[in-house]
């Protein structure tokens, strides 16, 4: 299993590779990518569009088959949330932040927060 440091490393080659990379860096741009995707999740949300449990926990344990992703998995909430996660990562990846030690560090922060961050919600 990867750490969080290697997958966000892996998100920003396969966008790389993918050819996502190269033109000018547009930092809103991106942001506005990975709310967009929040926005899809939304969606897949409100349609109750959630992932076969069984097939994605279990469907690829031997290789990848992307019939059975685009059938079981593609469009939920599930996979409009990893997209606004490899979005993120690839922009962590574009820009050298370590991303997993700034989770590590805002998570420690929050630890020592009060209740509800003292907000109501």
């Amino acid at each position: 299993m990867m750490d969080i440091k290697e997958v966000a490393q892996l998100a920003w080659q396969i966008a790389d590779d993918h050819g996502f990379h190269g033109r000018d860096f547009n930092f809103g741009e991106r942001l506005m990518l990975i709310v967009s995707e929040l926005g899809e999740a939304m969606e897949a949300h409100r349609t109750n569009n959630s992932a076969d449990i069984v097939i994605a926990a279990s469907g690829f344990n031997d290789s990848f088959d992307s019939v059975k992703f685009e059938t079981y998995i593609k469009d939920t909430v599930e996979d409009e949330l990893a997209d606004a996660v490899i979005r993120i990562f690839d922009l962590c990846g574009e820009m050298g932040v370590d991303i997993a030690q700034f989770i590590k560090l805002k998570m420690q922060y929050n630890s020592t927060r009060e209740f509800l961050h003292g907000k109501s919600y």
